[in-house]
């Protein structure tokens, strides 16, 4: 029997009724919507007359349905890219946007009911972390992969479910996708399988597009002179981000001013010497400029030499904890003002290494067509990285944030940022 003649009707994961009511984002989304706004309402409605508090009531739920709609967008967002767990994000997405919208009617002096704008709060930090608790093990992606090119070598270690084909037919398997090496010569009966794959809407991936968008890495092997324009970031979003880096740069400094003061006396107190330094990087189209730190390091002639894995014996006692926690990378701010770095984008090198690795590594200079950043995607990704295997890795990560470069995927960052400098992970 022709394998490809098979009926794969039933074989798209979750396209049963329930299922897809069940796991639907949509219907996760009114159920939210209708929880957190009309329930404190009621609530509220029932201690409250029709006069200013009502009137608190109502601006208050519609406060609610608007923090609801704009939490849900984030996370939803948010947790496309990879790596991403979507109840990490809940607590911060849904406290940030209550607290902004909290903010903002006080600021406006417009009356609202403060306790029905909790209860929605906390109702909306209930149903995202419950909801997508729940339906995270059901969104584990199950795909069939086509042995057929590289495709065993791309996903030898991938997180998901992986079924092999040996066959062109899914038999009574039911799968989210069927990924296949679209580079390779595919026989007839593949083809057609392929085609009727897409016609039950059961959707066909590329395997190296899916192995982008599911490592959040960009292989060097996969860049060629035909993608240099996927990779052109959008000059729109460019003037939206240099006017955000300079007012978050600004709001920023008054907390981090005392920071660097208190430092600048430990720095002092540990090993004489200057309290900051200069260094000299390759930055935004491939100009150089001085990239200001507080000194972490014992007063030695500069070393460009990749640092190897391990306790660096050059790091001072202070230095360990001001880099624990990117506390020496505060005075970079006044880059960030100055134009030379954003607070999002690929970390800069020196002009040396730089040199080296633009001979050992190809499309290493592409990375200066966004401004460098004091955290980046690699950084958060992958942290330190000196040698040459690691910077190939970590110009990986680089080209994804490039191709990806929106304002999600800064806030996905600044996110995990946040979460570094309060655990001090990936430091060195």
């Amino acid at each position: 029997m022709d394998m490809t003649t098979r009926p794969i009707r039933g074989n798209h994961r979750h396209s049963l009724w329930y299922e897809r009511i069940l796991l639907s984002f949509r219907v996760h989304y009114l159920l939210g919507l209708t929880l957190t706004s009309l329930l404190p309402a009621l609530w509220s409605r029932e201690w409250h007359g029709s006069s200013v508090e009502g009137m608190g009531t109502s601006t208050a739920m519609l406060a609610s349905a608007v923090a609801w709609m704009v939490a849900f967008r984030a996370v939803h967002q948010l947790s496309r890219h990879p790596g991403a767990d979507p109840c990490m994000y809940v607590f911060p997405v849904v406290t940030a946007v209550y607290l902004s919208i909290l903010a903002l009617l006080e600021l406006m002096a417009i009356p609202f009911d403060l306790i029905q704008l909790l209860m929605s709060g906390v109702l909306a930090l209930l149903c995202g972390w419950v909801g997508y608790r729940i339906t995270r093990r059901y969104r584990r992606r199950k795909m069939a992969l086509v042995p057929l090119g590289n495709i065993r070598e791309w996903f030898s270690h991938q997180d998901i479910d992986q079924r092999w084909l040996s066959e062109p037919g899914l038999d009574n398997l039911r799968v989210d996708g069927v990924i296949v090496d679209l580079s390779c010569d595919l026989s007839d009966e593949w083809q057609r399988f392929l085609a009727d794959c897409t016609i039950k809407r059961i959707p066909v991936h590329d395997a190296r597009r899916f192995g982008e968008a599911f490592t959040g890495r960009i292989g060097l092997d996969q860049i060629h002179a035909n993608r240099y324009g996927s990779l052109m970031p959008r000059t729109s979003y460019e003037l939206f981000k240099r006017l955000a880096d300079i007012l978050a740069a600004l709001l920023m400094l008054p907390a981090a001013l005392p920071i660097m003061g208190v430092a600048a006396i430990l720095i002092k107190r540990n090993d004489p010497g200057p309290i900051l330094f200069r260094q000299r990087r390759s930055g935004f189209q491939g100009e150089e400029f001085d990239v200001y730190k507080m000194r972490s390091m014992y007063v030695n002639p500069d070393d460009v030499r990749p640092t190897q894995e391990g306790d660096d014996p050059r790091i001072t006692k202070v230095g360990k904890y001001l880099r624990k926690y990117r506390i020496d990378e505060l005075p970079q701010l006044f880059n960030v003002l100055k134009g030379e770095m954003s607070l999002i984008g690929p970390r800069p090198e020196t002009p040396a290494l730089t040199e080296a690795y633009e001979r050992d590594i190809p499309f290493f200079r592409y990375r200066h067509v966004v401004r460098p950043g004091i955290s980046g995607w690699a950084q958060v990704e992958q942290g330190y990285a000196s040698e040459v295997e690691g910077s190939r890795i970590k110009l990986e990560y680089d080209f994804y944030y490039i191709r990806n470069f929106s304002f999600w995927m800064d806030l996905l960052v600044v996110i995990r940022t946040i979460r570094t400098v309060f655990t001090g992970s990936g430091s060195r």
